[in-house]
Formats: C-alpha cells, structure tokens, sequence
C-alpha cells in the first residue's frame, strides 16, 4: 500500500497561526504566534512537510502574511506548500525563488486556468490546484465567492498540465472534526491521474486509515488542521499510520 504524505497545517491571519471554522476568517482561533516555532514544532514530530495558507491573502488576492511565510521558510529544511492570494505567475516565481517546494493556487484555476498550465509548464510538479468544494461547487476568493462549477470539472482542466497535486478541501467539514469524506476525496481520486491531497474535517488517525483503506486509485495526501492542534491526533501515531 502506497504511504500516505501528511501536511500538517499552517493557516496563517495577521501574522499568527489560527484555526478557522467553514473557512470564516471571523471564527479564527489563534493556536501559536510564532509561525516559525509552530513550523520547527511539526518538523521536530517527524512530518516532512508543512502547509501553509494566508488566509487574509486568500481573501484580498495579494499576499499579506509575507513575513510569517518567511519566517518559516528560514525555519525548517522540510519542504514548504504555500497557498493564498497567489495570482499572477510574478508571484509564483517570487515564491519558489524564496524556498517554496509547491505553490497552491485556487481562485486562478477557476477563472484563469491558462495561469496554471503555463506555470506547471515552467515549474514542472511545484504547482498545486486547491479544489475547495461547498455543496458540490468549487469556491474561490477565500471561500467568500462561488463559482458554478462542479470539482471534477475543475480538476479534469489540468490533467495533462504537469500539476504536482490536487488539494481537495471540503469547506463543509473544514475545521469541524467532523470526521473524512472519504467518498468525496475517493471520487476525485478515481476521475483523474493527478494525486489528490485529502482536506478539511480529519478527525482521528481512523479517518487516515479509513483514507488507506478505500478501494480505488489511491489518496496521495491529507491535511492535518484541527485535530492536530486539540491534541486528538498524536503526531507519531498518525505517521505509522500513514507510513
């Protein structure tokens, strides 16, 4: 069985780690203040990656938490995934000249996907699509837009394109500890060749072996948020299963 990568979580709002409920920047919920130290914190646990979204950049389509970004960039030596207000292929550039292994783009995938094709031509397996889906449609701007396109139409958009992965958030479940999709992620799955990267709900290290588990192409990934922070996934644990 194919291991299964976790990205432990680094949602960042005003310069500090917050979790959110639904994506609503209002419900954040500030976890550490030091996003260097919360970085160093996932690295020393043995991940070996880390996810970050500027959640304020998401929303206002420019980067604004350049300087945690930073901050954990020069902090840990894993590789770095990085989404939130990137737009334009100047700013993919700027990033992955500053140390990020893969750049996450969302709202430019939905309205401009010539944007990404031309940048996983450029940077061959650095570019990430964020497929964020609320009641089957695929959000955009920080989640405070919809569009009317299903996910899988979206995702379909880049399947020749050298997209290193999908990152399929369920904005139903994101931050709930509801518990997995494991449906929904299995579907995007199973429709294209891209590895999918699991998102929004984990609850327990059962969701990830239920992750495993599921017949079909296998899920490349999850995000690990909440339920990392609150203490009811324990680091080691989630990695044997994983692993």
């Amino acid at each position: 069985m194919a291991p299964l990568i976790l990205y432990p979580a680094i949602d960042l709002k005003d310069g500090q780690c917050v979790r959110v409920l639904h994506g609503d920047l209002s419900t954040a919920t500030v976890f550490n203040t030091d996003p260097g130290a919360q970085a160093r914190s996932f690295a020393e646990a043995g991940f070996h990656w880390v996810h970050v979204v500027d959640l304020n950049g998401a929303v206002e389509g420019h980067a604004v938490n350049a300087a945690a970004v930073e901050a954990i960039l020069s902090s840990v030596s894993i590789p770095v995934q990085l989404g939130g207000g990137i737009r334009t292929l100047a700013d993919i550039e700027r990033w992955i000249e500053a140390g990020v292994s893969r750049v996450i783009l969302g709202t430019v995938a939905v309205k401009e996907p010539e944007v990404v094709i031309e940048a996983a031509r450029l940077f061959p397996e650095q570019i990430a699509v964020s497929v964020d889906v609320r009641a089957g449609k695929v959000a955009v701007q920080g989640w405070t837009a919809d569009s009317d396109l299903d996910a899988i139409t979206v995702a379909r958009r880049f399947e020749d394109a050298g997209v290193g992965a999908l990152i399929v958030t369920d904005i139903d479940r994101d931050g709930t500890v509801m518990g997995f999709n494991v449906e929904a992620f299995g579907a995007m799955a199973d429709a294209v060749s891209i590895p999918v990267i699991a998102a929004g709900g984990l609850a327990s290290v059962d969701d990830l072996v239920r992750l495993k588990a599921r017949k079909g192409a296998p899920i490349a990934g999850a995000v690990l948020g909440r339920a990392l922070y609150n203490g009811a996934i324990d680091p080691a644990e989630a990695l044997k299963v994983a692993a």
